[in-house]
C-alpha cells in the first residue's frame, strides 16, 4: 500500500507542479484587440444553452467579427442565430448556411473550409458553439501569438444543475490543466484544444486551410499534425475558455465520455512508443493506482485506511490548488471528483471495444481517424 501511494503521489506532484509553473508564468502585453479577430463558430442546434452561450460571446467580444455557420437542415440553429443577430444589431454577425457534409467528411471542418473565404481580418479564431471566451482570455491568447503560430486555450466546464452535467464538468476540471500543461517545459503540445484556437489568416492559407484534413473525424488532432508537418508552432495557452454543454441524463454523459476516450485512443495510434508510455504513466496509471489503494483500504487494516484517507485529502487539496489557478469559477465536488476518476478505466475499456460514437444528432462508425461512416 505504501509503495503504491508513493508512486501515485510522485505522479500527482509531477503533473501539478509543472502545471502550476505554467499557470503562473508572467503575462505579456498585447496591442491587438477583439476587433482584429474573426470568430468562426460552427453551429448545431439542439442544446438548450446555445442561445445564452452565443450571447455571452457577443457581450464579452463586442468588437469581434462573428461568422455563424449553420447546416441547411438545422432549423433550430437557424432560428437561434437569426434571433440573436436581430437583437444585437451593433455586433458584426454574418450568418452562413451550408448543406450537410458529404459522406466521410468532418461536418465541422466542411463548414469551416467553405467559410474561410469570408474572413477579412488578419487573425481568425475557431470557437465551438458551447464555448465562451472572455476578453481577458482572448487578450492573453493574442499576446502569445505571432505570424507563424497557433494558440489554443485551456478549457474548463460550467456545469448545469443535473448530476450527469456535474460529473462531466468534474472530469474536465480535474484533468484539463494536468493533461495539457505538465509536459510543456519538455516538449511541444501533443495536440490542440479544438474548442478554441486562434491563428493568423496567412498561416491558415499557407497550409491550404482545412482541405487536406477534411476526411479526419478528430479535427483538433488532424490540424495539430498538419501544422507540425508545415513547421507551424502550436502554443498551449493558460488562457481559460468556459464550456457549457447540457447533459440531461447518464446516457448522454456516457456517450460524451465514450467519444472523448475514443478520440484519445486515435491520438495514441499516431504517437510513438515513448510518447504513449508517457501518456500512460501520467494519465492512464493514476486511476488504476487509485483503484488499487481503494481496494486495499476496504479489505485491509486501519493503517491502509489511514493511508487512503491521506491520499484523498492530498488529492483534493492539490486539485483545488490547480483549479483555482485556472478559474475561480470552478466549484468543488470531492465525491464527484473521486467517482469521475474511478470511472476512467471503464470509459477507456468502452472506447476500446465500441467504435461507434454519437455526436449530437449524428452517429459515426469509426475505423480510423481518416476513415469513418456517418449514419
Amino acid at each position: 500500500m505504501i509503495a503504491i501511494a508513493l508512486l501515485w503521489l510522485v505522479i500527482l506532484l509531477f503533473k501539478s507542479g509543472f502545471a502550476l509553473k505554467m499557470l503562473r508564468l508572467p503575462r505579456r502585453e498585447c496591442a491587438l484587440s477583439s476587433g482584429d479577430v474573426t470568430v468562426m463558430q460552427p453551429i448545431l442546434g439542439g442544446d438548450p444553452a446555445l442561445a445564452s452561450v452565443l450571447q455571452s460571446n457577443l457581450h464579452h467580444l463586442p468588437d469581434a467579427h462573428f461568422l455563424w455557420l449553420v447546416d441547411d437542415d438545422d432549423d433550430q440553429g437557424w432560428r437561434v442565430t437569426q434571433d440573436l443577430q436581430q437583437r444585437n444589431p451593433h455586433c458584426a454577425i454574418t450568418l452562413l448556411r451550408y448543406p450537410p457534409a458529404p459522406q466521410g467528411q468532418n461536418p465541422k471542418l466542411f463548414k469551416l473550409e467553405q467559410a474561410r473565404a469570408q474572413v477579412k481580418t488578419d487573425w481568425v479564431m475557431v470557437l465551438d458553439d458551447d464555448a465562451t471566451l472572455s476578453a481577458a482570455s482572448l487578450h492573453r491568447m493574442l499576446s502569445e501569438l505571432d505570424a507563424a503560430s497557433l494558440v489554443t486555450a485551456l478549457p474548463y466546464y460550467c456545469a448545469a444543475q443535473t448530476l450527469p452535467s456535474r460529473l462531466l464538468a468534474q472530469f474536465v476540471n480535474d484533468n484539463a490543466a494536468l493533461t495539457y500543461l505538465p509536459l510543456l517545459p519538455f516538449t511541444r503540445p501533443l495536440t490542440l484544444n479544438g474548442m478554441c484556437y486562434v491563428l493568423h489568416r496567412a498561416v491558415l492559407e499557407r497550409v491550404g486551410g482545412f482541405t487536406s484534413i477534411m476526411h479526419h473525424l478528430t479535427d483538433d488532432l488532424a490540424l495539430a499534425s498538419l501544422l507540425a508537418r508545415e513547421k507551424v508552432n502550436i502554443v498551449q495557452s493558460t488562457a481559460s475558455v468556459q464550456v457549457q454543454t447540457s447533459v440531461p441524463d447518464f446516457r448522454r454523459y456516457s456517450r460524451q465520455m465514450h467519444r472523448w476516450f475514443l478520440f484519445a485512443t486515435l491520438l495514441m495510434r499516431e504517437k510513438s512508443v515513448p510518447v504513449n508510455l508517457a501518456i500512460f504513466l501520467l494519465q492512464g496509471l493514476h486511476p488504476l493506482l487509485l483503484w488499487s489503494m481503494l481496494i486495499l483500504a476496504l479489505s485491509g487494516d486501519a493503517v491502509d485506511a489511514a493511508i487512503m484517507t491521506g491520499v484523498l485529502v492530498i488529492r483534493h487539496l492539490v486539485l483545488r490548488r490547480v483549479q483555482r489557478e485556472v478559474s475561480t469559477h470552478i466549484s468543488s465536488h470531492p465525491l464527484l471528483s473521486l467517482l469521475s476518476e474511478l470511472l476512467q478505466p471503464l470509459h477507456l475499456l468502452h472506447a476500446l471495444v465500441n467504435h461507434t460514437i454519437y455526436w449530437r444528432s449524428r452517429r459515426y462508425r469509426i475505423f480510423s481517424n481518416d476513415r469513418f461512416i456517418s449514419r
